[in-house]
């Protein structure tokens, strides 16, 4: 955003910053009441809107938690045709879920529950009703969510754009004030470079902790992606791209530039169609792919997010050669610290 347009917008930033404020300080003095409940609760949330890497971090957790726990997701459903409380089951879609719900619904397969519900205090009742036995929620982009108790508080703020450096909306992007970040119990940094020097972690740290509590933890993540996957199986069609392959790219992501950053130093991108965060892919999008992968030549296939894959799951795009790329956070250090300071609280909760 230009810095004239941030000073014209600077005064509705200031509005919007004393309702958010006090709203919180209702919180905080408890005349506004927050729920607990018995499950061990997680909450992954950002304290900027979209584009900090909270749906790779939510899988992470769950991969890593689902061995030892009984594990429930629990998501608003953004964008999703549907309204109340839903608990995924084989017959739901993007649409009825939501784009990051069915992608945990697909990607684990029915070992964890999933659900979505605008109130998630009315949610969580739901899943303990259809698994009691649940021990640990996670609670999917709650920070500001505070009418539900957790028991731990994650907060994610992307590298490219720390929550330090940024303003209120409209003339920023953060959705309250940076002294949020206080509720957090640990901090990731997401999406940073992997040759990030111990000592700009440090000074990184340092700025963080003038917001957040002085001794909250600090974790820093890059990103990991895996090979390329084809998303309808075809007979003598590969299974992976090879290095080099040319790909028409097209993302619906707050943040595309590291993804497509890593495709075109792997891949020959002839164009990346970008659309917007959590975009609802129609028949006309399906033939501007189609028309670009022509343009492409005979060898080329389109590539995507896993976050876009999951909402592909129309019979007219099944004929397409499409592949997704599988994305997970890697940790720059300390990432035994991370699990060992999640997995203390957890024991001690459940008394183990």
């Amino acid at each position: 955003m230009s810095r004239p347009l941030s000073i014209v917008l600077s005064p509705l930033s200031w509005l919007y910053r004393a309702v958010t404020d006090f709203r919180n300080h209702l919180y905080n003095i408890e005349s506004k009441k927050t729920l607990g409940f018995t499950p061990f609760i997680v909450s992954v949330g950002n304290l900027s809107v979209g584009g900090t890497g909270k749906t790779p971090m939510v899988a992470y957790l769950t991969q890593w938690l689902k061995e030892d726990y009984r594990l429930a997701i629990l998501s608003r459903g953004y964008g999703r045709q549907t309204r109340g409380v839903r608990i995924a089951n084989e017959h739901d879609t993007a649409r009825t879920l939501g784009d990051e719900p069915y992608l945990f619904y697909r990607k684990f397969n029915r070992q964890v529950t999933v659900a979505v519900g605008e109130e998630r205090v009315a949610a969580v009742p739901e899943i303990l009703y259809h698994a009691p036995d649940t021990q640990v929620i996670l609670l999917d982009d709650a920070y500001q969510h505070r009418a539900i108790g957790r028991d731990l508080n994650v907060l994610l703020t992307s590298y490219a754009r720390p929550f330090y450096t940024d303003r209120v909306l409209p003339a920023g992007r953060l959705r309250e004030s940076r002294r949020g970040a206080q509720r957090a119990d640990v901090v990731v940094v997401t999406k940073c470079p992997d040759a990030l020097s111990e000592a700009d972690r440090n000074r990184m740290t340092d700025r963080i902790r003038r917001y957040a509590r002085p001794d909250v933890p600090v974790f820093f993540t890059g990103i990991r992606y895996e090979a390329p996957q084809v998303v309808f199986p075809k007979e003598g069609q590969p299974a992976t791209l090879r290095p080099g392959q040319t790909v028409v790219l097209f993302s619906g992501l707050a943040d595309a530039a590291p993804f497509e950053a890593y495709v075109r130093e792997h891949f020959k991108v002839t164009y990346h169609i970008t659309l917007g965060d959590h975009h609802r892919y129609r028949d006309n999008d399906r033939l501007h792919l189609t028309a670009a992968l022509n343009k492409a030549g005979p060898s080329a296939s389109l590539l995507t997010t896993e976050k876009d894959m999951v909402k592909l799951d129309d019979a007219p795009w099944r004929s397409l050669p499409l592949y997704y790329l599988p994305i997970q956070p890697r940790f720059l250090a300390h990432e035994n610290q991370f699990q060992d300071l999640l997995q203390q609280q957890m024991q001690a909760y459940h008394g183990a």
